[in-house]
């Protein structure tokens, strides 16, 4: 791919979908039909177009048009690690900065865990880019992803939380004398009357002075560095409140210590210890809220924990020990009992026990010799191996499952939209409510320090921290835990899609059964062998991937038969093969096959029927258009497949079966599990028209599968949900992944949406109630008639406990537990995947 650049306000996109001179003018007159951009330029040889924008906004309608025009740029994803967040208002400036950059498609900003998820034009933007508009914007940044070996999130939180202990520690220690020289004589009356009389007032106040301005301009001190610079930028945030808040009460202090002259009589009197002690809370709170944090992205942390740091390779006939990111594909690593398998591959020599439960959920270890697969993170056993890396770095199994719960983490929710509108004018309003209450005291009040009093403390309750973490710490928790229990979201959103499901459709084969038929039966016309039908049609089916297929070749194989030539093989989407085998044209597949075909089933109608009420799907073979053979093959069930349908009807959600086997297959299978609707004998744009009509009957749905061919239904589904050991079309379409195909695991992951939503609404209606009503009684509107006004320390508490509540109920997420145990016992925090599934998982 050629280099992309964007100079100024020329960007350079790199484009899918140009084959011809054609193509190059329609994509041409797509983008030149958006208003704002110029000197188009479309070249077909390396698939870019060239073109000058008006402004940076114009990208997204230019991304557009070429979406509709079916030339669309290609994009890529960008992560940015950043500081300095502290409210949802930083949220919407950080986001603002990253999408007024060229290239960028969009921005979802996770003020939880700290990062930013860029969606860009590939090629047209850098990582060192966005990570300097942010930094310019006031929140300094780094690339995530790239560049500078990034500090993980934990670590991250980790060093967040030291460095916040120690400045509300040092701000404690500081604030301590003051509060007591202050309000210890309303407790203790004779202490006032002691510090009257040994060392005075004003050397009490100025010894209050010194502590405060040290408490402010020492521990506190971000406050104001980041608070500040956010009002000239018109951008005001947490920081601003709290910084103009202690301002105004040091500051109003200060005159009246060293200027009393200037005030009013009778309103002198200094207010250091509130502002020292709004410092010190808020500190305590962020402290609170920063090991909060920390343990909101313990899910990332376990699974980072399960990489080895460094692998013994052999080379030269000597071990060497590598640092893990040292590794290549094809090096050959030494595993010793107990050790953890570095990263992906197979086995080269030597025999083990392998603990793969942290992938399966199995607890049972399973046998490993030469030429077996291992994934990196699993347990070595009792016996030494010697592997083969075939997957290192980021295309490991582990590390794309870490980049999937990452990625579902720092997914925005529908739901935040409104709190996104809200928060951004919220400190504004706060600023306008503040200026309003002292401005109304002044003129009704007391005295101009009651005015100040309360335009502090409305300055200092107003908390939108915890607006802006209502929705991200519960993700983050909720996502978490579901990997933890092996369901795997690849999209955030699917949370909030999933509580809404009404009724879950299930595909049949490899999903609801292990996937693994055999042949039970097979009929033969008259004239014909057993032996010369199963070997036509394993000759057919050989050439086929599909279970069934491998059930046929198998039994061929165990019979010793040997299979003829194939010609002319074509692969008949829900219907079957067809081919030329020793030069006779044969057909193999089901009934409806037979009946497009105009092949004559009635000789072996008796024969499919019987199977039929076995549970049997009958395969129909035909050879020079005359039915010859019916092979009968049967699928067993799962075992947590019956756990899987009765807790969801325990959740009170329908069920439904929609298979392309025969009616009578697919209901003795419902029967047995206790399905409510059989949709059967569908081709795969059937399962979509047969999703509609569950739709519009039953409201939302959601299905499961594991196929290629179930591919349309999972994105058409509302929710789709893929079995882990499915194909990785099938977990590339799915919003949700299941670990190591237990269906068991869906009525876990209904559980994990239906709780992470009611969690998320429980924190937007604290914090949305919380700011309603206590920003009113911060500015005295209860105190004409109850004489009561907040105090800005109470203020303080009050705001830092805020957050500190929202943190802590989306921590109760952690306790979620299993809604069904299924198979594999012990949850599974990732899916068994197959090597193919890798660059879907990406």
């Amino acid at each position: 791919m050629e280099t992309a650049t964007a100079t100024g306000q020329r960007l350079r996109l790199q484009l899918d979908g140009l084959n011809c001179a054609g193509c190059v003018r329609r994509a041409e007159a797509a983008v030149q039909a958006e208003p704002g951009v110029t000197d188009v330029a479309v070249n077909l040889a390396n698939a870019t177009a060239d073109l000058t924008l008006a402004s940076p906004a114009t990208v997204q309608g230019v991304v557009e048009r070429l979406d509709a025009a079916g030339y669309p740029a290609r994009r890529g994803d960008l992560t940015l690690a950043l500081d300095g967040m502290t409210c949802a208002s930083c949220v919407a400036r950080v986001e603002a900065a990253l999408l007024a950059v060229p290239g960028v498609v969009s921005a979802a900003v996770n003020l939880a865990a700290g990062q930013a998820r860029v969606e860009v034009l590939e090629g047209a933007v850098t990582a060192q880019t966005l990570a300097r508009a942010a930094t310019e914007a006031g929140y300094p940044a780094q690339p995530a992803d790239g560049g500078e070996t990034p500090v993980s999130p934990t670590a991250r939180h980790d060093a967040e939380a030291a460095a916040v202990r120690r400045n509300f520690l040092i701000a404690g220690a500081l604030t301590l004398p003051v509060f007591v020289l202050e309000m210890g004589g309303h407790v203790v009356p004779a202490f006032h009357h002691w510090v009257h009389h040994t060392i005075g007032m004003q050397a009490s106040w100025m010894i209050q002075f010194v502590l405060t301005t040290l408490v402010l301009f020492w521990p506190g001190r971000a406050f104001y560095l980041r608070g500040f610079p956010a009002l000239w930028r018109r951008a005001p945030d947490m920081n601003s409140l709290v910084a103009l808040g202690t301002s105004a009460a040091w500051a109003y202090s200060v005159v009246a210590l060293f200027a009393p002259g200037v005030l009013p009589e009778g309103t002198r009197a200094v207010y250091f210890e509130a502002a020292a002690v709004i410092v010190t809370l808020i500190l305590l709170g962020r402290w609170l809220e920063a090991r909060a944090k920390g343990r909101t992205g313990a899910a990332i942390a376990r699974l980072v924990g399960l990489q080895p740091r460094e692998a013994r390779v052999l080379r030269n006939g000597a071990e060497v020990t590598v640092p893990l990111s040292d590794l290549q594909p094809g090096d050959h690593i030494r595993i010793r009992p107990g050790e953890r398998v570095p990263v992906d591959g197979e086995v080269a020599e030597g025999a083990s026990y392998v603990d793969e439960s942290m992938i399966t959920g199995e607890p049972v270890p399973v046998e490993k010799g030469a030429g077996a697969r291992v994934t990196g993170g699993t347990v070595n056993g009792t016996g030494s191996l010697v592997m083969r890396a075939t997957h290192v770095g980021a295309d490991t199994v582990l590390a794309q499952i870490i980049r999937m719960v990452e990625a579902a983490q720092g997914a925005k929710l529908p739901i935040q939209a409104l709190v996104d509108r809200v928060t951004l004018w919220f400190v504004p309003a706060v600023m306008v409510v503040a200026a309003v209450a002292v401005a109304g005291w002044l003129s009704f009040g007391p005295d101009l320090t009651f005015a100040l009093v309360a335009g502090v403390s409305v300055l200092i309750i107003a908390c939108p921290c915890a607006m802006g973490l209502a929705t991200p710490t519960s993700v983050m928790v909720g996502t978490g835990r579901a990997a933890d229990l092996g369901v795997l979201f690849r999209k955030g959103s699917a949370l909030q899609g999933l509580e809404k499901v009404k009724l879950v459709a299930f595909d049949k084969t490899g999903t609801l059964t292990e996937g693994r038929p055999v042949l039970t039966d097979l009929a033969v016309a008259d004239g014909w062998q057993e032996a010369q039908a199963l070997a036509l049609a394993a000759a057919l089916e050989a050439q086929s991937e599909h279970p069934i297929a491998r059930a046929v070749v198998t039994a061929a194989a165990d019979k010793g038969l040997d299979l003829p030539s194939v010609e002319a093989f074509d692969s008949l989407t829900g219907l079957g093969l067809r081919g030329r085998v020793d030069g006779r044209a044969v057909l193999i597949g089901a009934a409806r096959l037979m009946v497009r075909e105009g092949v004559d089933m009635a000789p072996l109608a008796d024969s499919a029927a019987a199977l039929e009420a076995q549970a049997r799907t009958p395969l129909w073979l035909a050879v020079d258009g005359r039915a010859v053979a019916v092979l009968g093959v049967a699928d067993k069930v799962k075992p947590g497949a019956a756990d899987a349908i009765a807790a969801l009807h325990a959740m009170g959600v329908k069920t439904a079966l929609i298979s392309g086997d025969t009616r009578a297959a697919a209901e003795a299978v419902a029967r047995e599990l206790g399905i409510d609707h059989v949709v059967a004998e569908v081709l795969p744009e059937g399962k979509v028209d047969a999703l509609h009509e569950l739709r519009a009957a039953h409201g939302p749905v959601a299905f499961v599968g594991d196929g290629i061919n179930d591919a349309p239904a999972l994105a058409e589904a509302d929710a789709g949900i893929a079995i882990g050991t499915g194909t990785d079309v099938a977990v590339e379409t799915a919003d949700v992944v299941l670990a190591a195909g237990d269906p068991a695991r869906v009525a876990t992951a209904l559980e994990v949406s239906r709780l992470t939503m009611r969690n998320i609404r429980q924190n937007l209606f604290w914090a949305f109630a919380y700011n309603t009503a206590l920003i009113p009684v911060a500015a005295g509107v209860l105190y004409p008639a109850t004489g009561l006004l907040l105090s800005p320390e109470l203020a303080a508490g009050a705001m830092a406990l805020s957050s500190v509540f929202v943190l802590s109920n989306a921590l109760r997420l952690r306790w979620i537990a299993p809604r069904a145990a299924g198979a594999g016992g012990a949850a599974a925090p990732a899916a068994e995947m197959n090597a193919a599934q890798r660059e879907a998982m990406a």
